[in-house]
């Protein structure tokens, strides 16, 4: 049994990061900046102007945002946010958009005067939002995390300030996660304590993922992956998880349960794990379990890495699925440690290129590699330590993998990035 500060600290966890979005977060994060500096500012803008990272840019790039008719890009989730979005609401901040609003933002989109930039000091994930009207200006910054506001000024008057430090000390400190921590706490869990938080999580994740199977978004991966392969558990967990991509990436106004910051990644670690539970007639509670195994790990291996990384986030997302998977169906600390390894042992040189239709296909393909390391510890095989990045354990291991992602692949992001941009056949801002 988890020593009680350490349970508290794995609930709470839990309850941190599996929250609920609608639309693509960074996009959203937008919105809501937006949206709160309207409110701070107190009137109808006039102009304005909005500093976002690197990473912010290749993130909303190309995805359309929700409730704005089909929109993209940075400017459409700004003026989404600014004309329409509810503050309080946090990343569900357009999730209440009339059809007048929506009429209405391709008119304030043309005629708005609103200056993108890059800040030269910007932290990996930054964005700075400025709303001007009558002689008056609101000012709201967000970094770090998607609805942590470090900074709002209004006529250059500090109203808030939140110093800034790194995400462990925003929220739960994360370092308290290990794998066999995990799997002990997935095996003593009062479901009571975790209920509430894995139900939203079960009932949002699947119905997405049902409306991408059932209707046309995106490169329609999901229903492609159904319609080409042979019918089994295996690809159906693909095929689900891939739809919810397809529809989330594509306009879908269904809201998400987050894992990371990221929906792409909460549907990811969760999806699989239910529909293989449904398959195979596990109880409720077995899913609960094993739903805290995935998005556990996936939270640990996300932490290393950080908000944002040129290292594909779903890549961690399918190594905790296939780690749920496994401990689903009876695996222990050893099944789930080496499913862990062997997958990301598979898929660690899958790029993030911003946010997109693509992202659904990358999904299957980290779902695959999650349960191809399970199937392959069952069957008696493994990567061994000195096979690349793998080392023996599985926190060594993890270690490595966060090391790649957040120093050795920095220069791929900024290099990702630049393609992105100078790309004016596609760009979109």
């Amino acid at each position: 049994m988890l020593e009680r500060v350490k349970y508290d600290g794995y609930v709470q966890i839990l309850k941190e990061e599996l929250v609920p979005a609608m639309g693509c977060t960074e996009p959203i994060s937008i919105a809501y900046a937006a949206a709160k500096a309207r409110e701070v500012l107190g009137a109808t803008p006039e102009s304005g102007s909005i500093g976002v990272s690197g990473n912010i840019v290749k993130n909303v790039k190309s995805v359309t945002v929700p409730h704005t008719g089909g929109m993209k890009g940075i400017k459409s989730a700004f003026i989404a946010g600014m004309v329409a979005g509810d503050a309080s609401k946090e990343l569900e901040v357009i999730a209440d958009v009339s059809e007048a609003d929506i009429a209405k933002m391709p008119e304030v989109k043309a005629s708005f005067p609103l200056d993108v930039y890059v800040p030269e000091d910007a932290r990996i994930f930054d964005l700075r939002v400025t709303l001007r009207a009558n002689g008056h200006e609101a000012f709201v910054r967000i970094a770090d995390t998607h609805t942590n506001i470090v900074q709002i000024k209004y006529d250059g008057e500090v109203l808030f300030e939140h110093e800034l430090v790194e995400r462990k000390s925003v929220k739960t400190d994360k370092s308290i996660l290990n794998v066999e921590d995990i799997v002990e706490f997935a095996n003593t869990v009062n479901i009571d304590d975790v209920k509430e938080t894995l139900d939203r999580q079960i009932n949002y994740n699947m119905a997405i993922a049902e409306e991408g199977l059932t209707n046309p978004y995106g490169a329609n991966v999901g229903k492609t992956i159904i319609k080409a392969f042979p019918n089994d558990v295996k690809i159906l967990a693909k095929a689900y998880a891939a739809a919810g991509s397809d529809a989330r990436m594509n306009g879908c106004e269904l809201p998400v349960i987050i894992n990371s910051g990221s929906g792409n990644q909460g549907m990811t670690a969760s999806i699989p794990v239910i529909v293989y539970s449904r398959h195979y007639c596990k109880s409720k509670e077995d899913l609960y379990r094993a739903l805290c195994v995935s998005n556990l790990v996936t939270i640990h291996l996300k932490a290393g890495i950080g908000t944002l990384s040129a290292y594909c986030g779903v890549v961690s997302a399918g190594a905790g699925a296939g780690a749920g998977i496994a401990y689903l169906l009876g695996g222990g600390f050893k099944e789930v440690a080496h499913t862990i390894v062997n997958a990301v042992a598979i898929d660690s040189g899958i790029i993030c290129d911003g946010a997109k239709a693509s992202c659904a296909a990358k999904i299957s393909t980290a779902v695959e590699a999650g349960i191809l390391g399970y199937e392959m510890y069952n069957n008696g095989n493994q990567f061994m330590g000195g096979d690349g990045i793998i080392e023996k354990g599985v926190e060594k291991t993890i270690k490595n993998v966060s090391r790649l992602a957040r120093d050795g692949m920095s220069e791929t992001d900024k290099e990702i990035i630049r393609i992105m941009v100078e790309d004016n056949s596609n760009k979109r801002c």
